[in-house]
C-alpha cells in the first residue's frame, strides 16, 4: 500500500515536472487555476463575462512569453473554451480562413526573407558601420521601416529587422566563443596553473543588447507608421478599402490627413527619445562590438568568393522582384513569398530538403500561436464582446462618431487583434450605410477612423499588432531581453504622441468634412 502511494506520488511529481516543462511552479499553478475557474465562471456568469476573463488570461500568457512560450498555455485555454462551448470549431476555422493571407505570409514570406539574410546583413552592416550618429541611425531604422511597410507588409519588414538583429548578435557571440576557445587552448598549453581570464564582459553584452533593443523598437514602430498609410501596408487596410471601394491612391489620400501628421510626429518622437535617452533608448553600440562587426565585414569582403558574390546578386534580384510584386499586389503576399523562396533557392543552388527546413523554423511556432489567437478571437465574436461598444457609438451624433470610433478601435486593438477589430467594425459600419442609418460621407470618415484607430494606438501592446507579437515571440527577444513589459514601456511615448495626434487629426477632419 505504501509502495502504491509512493509510486503514485512519484508519477504525480513526474507528470507535474513535465507539465509546461521548465516554467516556474507559480506559473503552472496559475494556468491550472485558470483552467479550473473558467468552466465555473461560464456556468455562473455566462459567456460575456467569462469571455473577457479569457481575453485577460490569454494576455497574461503573452506577457510572460519569456517564461513559457504562449502556444502551450494559451492553447490549453483555447481548447477549454471550445470544450465548454464558448465558441465552436467551425467559428475558429472561419477565423483562420478569413486570415489565411496572414498565415500564408508567415509560412512563406518569413522563409523567403531567411534566404535573403546574407544580403540584408551586408546592407545593414554597411549602414551600422557608416552612420556614427546614434539618433541618425535610429531615425534611419524607423523611417526605412516605415517606407518599406507602406509598400510591403509590416510582418515582412519585421522579419527583416529580426533577421538583421539576430545576425549582428550572432557575429558578436561567435567572436566571443572563438576567443574563449582560443584562450582555453592557450591556457591548456601553459605550464602554470593561472586561471583563464574572464572572457565575456557582461556590461558590453548588456549595452549591445540595449542598443539592439532600441533600434528594433524604433523599427517596429516604423512598421506601424508606414503600414497605416497604404492599402497594402496592413491586412485590415485591404479589407477596409474593399468595403469602401477605394483603390491604392484614393486610400492613400483619404488616410493622409491623419497618417502623414502621425508619421511626422512618430519620427520626431524617435529623435527625441534618442536625444533624451529615456526608457532605455539612446544606447550607442559599444566600440568593442563595433570593432568586431568591422573586422567581420573586412574578413567577409576579403574572403568573398565569386560564388558568394553571385549569391548576393541573386538575392538582390529577388529583393527587387519582391518589392515590385508586393507594390503592385500581383498575388497574395504569402504566394509572393513562396515565389521568392523558389527563385532564391533555385539560383543559389539550395536543392537539398535539409537546407530548406531551417528557413521555416522561425515562423511556424508563431503561425501556430496565431491560430490559437484566432480561437480567442472566435470567442470574442461568438460572445459578442465588442457589440456594446458598436451599439453605443452608433447612438452618438455624427460629428462625435469618428473620434469615438478611433478611441474604441484603439483601445480594443490594444487587447485584441487589430485585424479582427477592424473587420468587426467596418462590417457594422457598412451595414449601417446599406440600411440608410449613416450617409456615404459619414461612412468614409468612420472608415478612416477605424483604419487609423486599429493601426496607431495598437502599438501600445505586443498583442495589438501581429508584427509586434511576432517580435515578442521571436528568437531575438530573449537575446536582447525584450519582454512584454519592456515592449509596453518602450512603446509608451509613441503610444501617447502618435495616439493623441491621430485623434486630433480625426476630429479636425470630421469638423472640416
Amino acid at each position: 500500500m505504501a509502495q502504491t502511494h509512493g509510486g503514485a506520488l512519484f508519477w504525480g511529481r513526474t507528470f507535474w515536472a513535465n507539465f509546461l516543462g521548465s516554467a516556474p511552479d507559480w506559473y503552472k499553478y496559475t494556468i491550472v487555476g485558470f483552467l479550473i475557474a473558467n468552466p465555473l465562471l461560464y456556468d455562473l456568469f455566462g459567456g460575456f463575462f467569462t469571455g473577457w476573463v479569457l481575453v485577460l488570461q490569454f494576455i497574461f500568457t503573452l506577457a510572460l512569453a519569456l517564461r513559457c512560450y504562449p502556444l502551450q498555455a494559451g492553447g490549453l485555454l483555447a481548447i477549454e473554451a471550445l470544450a465548454i462551448g464558448m465558441t465552436s470549431p467551425v467559428d475558429v476555422y472561419l477565423e483562420v480562413e478569413n486570415n489565411l493571407p496572414v498565415v500564408l505570409l508567415l509560412v512563406f514570406m518569413v522563409a523567403g526573407i531567411y534566404f535573403m539574410k546574407e544580403l540584408l546583413l551586408f546592407i545593414f552592416t554597411k549602414i551600422l558601420l557608416s552612420v556614427r550618429s546614434r539618433p541618425l541611425l535610429s531615425f534611419l531604422f524607423c523611417s526605412v521601416a516605415a517606407v518599406l511597410s507602406a509598400f510591403l507588409d509590416a510582418l515582412t519588414v519585421t522579419a527583416v529587422v529580426i533577421g538583421v538583429a539576430v545576425g549582428f548578435h550572432r557575429i558578436y557571440s561567435e567572436m566571443v566563443v572563438k576567443t574563449a576557445l582560443g584562450r582555453l587552448e592557450e591556457a591548456s598549453t601553459t605550464a602554470d596553473d593561472e586561471p583563464v581570464p574572464v572572457l565575456v564582459d557582461e556590461k558590453i553584452l548588456e549595452d549591445f543588447s540595449a542598443c539592439l533593443r532600441g533600434l528594433v523598437m524604433h523599427a517596429a514602430v516604423g512598421t506601424a507608421l508606414g503600414g497605416v498609410t497604404t492599402l497594402v501596408g496592413e491586412p485590415q487596410n485591404l479589407l477596409i478599402a474593399k468595403q469602401a471601394g477605394w483603390e491604392f491612391l484614393e486610400f492613400f489620400w483619404r488616410m493622409s490627413p491623419v497618417t502623414l501628421p502621425v508619421l511626422a510626429v512618430g519620427l520626431v518622437t524617435c529623435l527625441l527619445l534618442e536625444k533624451l535617452k529615456w526608457l532605455g533608448y539612446g544606447k550607442p553600440i559599444p566600440e568593442s562590438v563595433l570593432a568586431v562587426l568591422r573586422a567581420h565585414e573586412d574578413r567577409q569582403r576579403s574572403r568573398r568568393t565569386h560564388a558568394e558574390v553571385a549569391q548576393l546578386v541573386a538575392q538582390a534580384a529577388a529583393a527587387i522582384v519582391l518589392v515590385f510584386a508586393l507594390a503592385f499586389h500581383v498575388a497574395e503576399i504569402g504566394l509572393i513569398g513562396l515565389a521568392i523562396i523558389i527563385l532564391q533557392t533555385a539560383f543559389n543552388g539550395i536543392i537539398e530538403e535539409k537546407r530548406l527546413g531551417p528557413a521555416f523554423e522561425e515562423a511556424l511556432p508563431f503561425t501556430a500561436l496565431l491560430c490559437v489567437f484566432f480561437a480567442i478571437v472566435a470567442v470574442i465574436e461568438s460572445q459578442h464582446l465588442f457589440q456594446p461598444v458598436i451599439d453605443y457609438v452608433l447612438t452618438l451624433s455624427p460629428k462625435d462618431q469618428p473620434g469615438i470610433f478611433y478611441i474604441a478601435n484603439g483601445v480594443l486593438s490594444m487587447i485584441s487583434d487589430n485585424v479582427f477589430v477592424a473587420t468587426v467594425y467596418i462590417n457594422q459600419v457598412r451595414e449601417a450605410l446599406d440600411n440608410g442609418s449613416i450617409s456615404r460621407g459619414q461612412f468614409d470618415l468612420m472608415a478612416v477612423a477605424i483604419n487609423t484607430g486599429t493601426n496607431i494606438p495598437s502599438v501600445a501592446t505586443p498583442n495589438g499588432q501581429a508584427a509586434f507579437l511576432f517580435l515578442l515571440t521571436s528568437s531575438l527577444a530573449p537575446l536582447i531581453q525584450l519582454s512584454y513589459g519592456r515592449m509596453v514601456l518602450m512603446a509608451l511615448p509613441y503610444t501617447v504622441t502618435m495616439g493623441v495626434t491621430g485623434y486630433l487629426c480625426v476630429q479636425l477632419m470630421t469638423m472640416s468634412g
